[in-house]
């Protein structure tokens, strides 16, 4: 007789009869699903199929975005503008900084400059010799147009694109000096139907006076306005304006493209020599259309190369 002391006793759970079967259908003998994992399924790739869908169409539009905001030209940001209320606070504000220690121009001169930028609002192409204490307004009153600041220091432009993202700004290796003024004049006048003639492309020209080392597009843009406003001039051994003073002259006559052919050219301090007598030779007296306080205002006419090689109709100037 066998012992039941360790006979096991089963026991079968009432759930286990309660599991339904896969059906199977009578073609295939594939299993089905039930409807409510038809519909679980269904929504699952109805969200699925949205979720993406809502992500492709945010990241056109970004892209559509960027692509309408980016232009043709150097930092082309927006299609519309400043308002003439935020540009006046800023001329305001701007003028009437007493804190800062770097001089700065007055009122009348900064409203001047504003309203040449104004008819070719919002996309002006505005060229800037030195950084000063009105830069950063330069690149808020041309507001959706294209803003190059030129600089001799390079710690400073440096420092200032790294205080400004999306600033555009390089670094300019002057060979002059204040104290070389006549001898740099009379070199340029005897090469005026050569190497400093009127209309060039300064990126190959020779000339003593000519900035040829910026970056190529600087060249080929149209400029709309150009302000001289450094570099240092006020000694014997600075660099002096006059190379300054003589590129934006050839850049407004050579203005590449059909953009207005008129450009703007602003001379600050002209009471100095230097700025007087070499915005005389190379901007003419016949275009200065006015003079506010130290501010000179010179509109020059984009020109046809012709013979002669003469800046101004006028051939007597002040440099005579």
């Amino acid at each position: 007789m066998k012992s039941t002391a360790n006979a096991k006793l089963i026991l079968l759970h009432p759930s286990i009869h309660k599991q339904p079967l896969p059906t199977s259908t009578p073609a295939t003998g594939a299993p089905t699903l039930s409807p409510r994992r038809w519909l679980f399924s269904f929504l699952t790739f109805f969200t699925l199929a949205f979720t993406l869908t809502l992500i492709n169409s945010t990241f056109s539009t970004s892209t559509a975005s960027r692509r309408s905001l980016a232009g043709h030209g150097p930092n082309v940001a927006a299609s519309t503008a400043l308002p003439h209320s935020i540009s006046s606070a800023l001329l305001h504000y701007a003028a009437a900084d007493t804190n800062s220690t770097k001089p700065h121009m007055s009122t009348a001169e900064l409203s001047s400059i504003a309203a040449a930028l104004s008819p070719c609002a919002p996309a002006c192409n505005f060229l800037i010799f030195g950084l000063t204490h009105e830069s950063l307004l330069w690149r808020a009153l041309n507001h959706g147009g294209a803003t190059v600041f030129l600089d001799e220091n390079e710690f400073q432009v440096s420092k200032f694109e790294q205080s400004n993202p999306g600033t555009e700004a390089y670094d300019v290796q002057y060979t002059t000096k204040v104290s070389e003024m006549k001898e740099l004049l009379f070199q340029a006048k005897s090469q005026v139907d050569n190497e400093c003639k009127p209309v060039q492309n300064l990126l190959f020209s020779e000339c003593k006076l000519g900035i040829n080392d910026l970056p190529n597009h600087i060249y080929q843009v149209p400029w709309d306005v150009i302000l001289v406003d450094g570099p240092r001039g006020y000694n014997a051994g600075s660099p002096g304006r006059m190379s300054a003073i003589f590129t934006a002259g050839v850049l407004a006559r050579s203005k590449c493209g059909k953009r207005n052919s008129k450009t703007h050219v602003f001379v600050h301090e002209m009471g100095r020599e230097v700025e007087r007598i070499y915005s005389e030779e190379f901007l003419c007296r016949e275009n200065l259309a006015e003079s506010v306080d130290s501010l000179g205002h010179f509109v020059v006419e984009k020109v046809i190369e012709r013979a002669g090689g003469r800046f101004c109709k006028n051939s007597s100037s002040g440099s005579s």
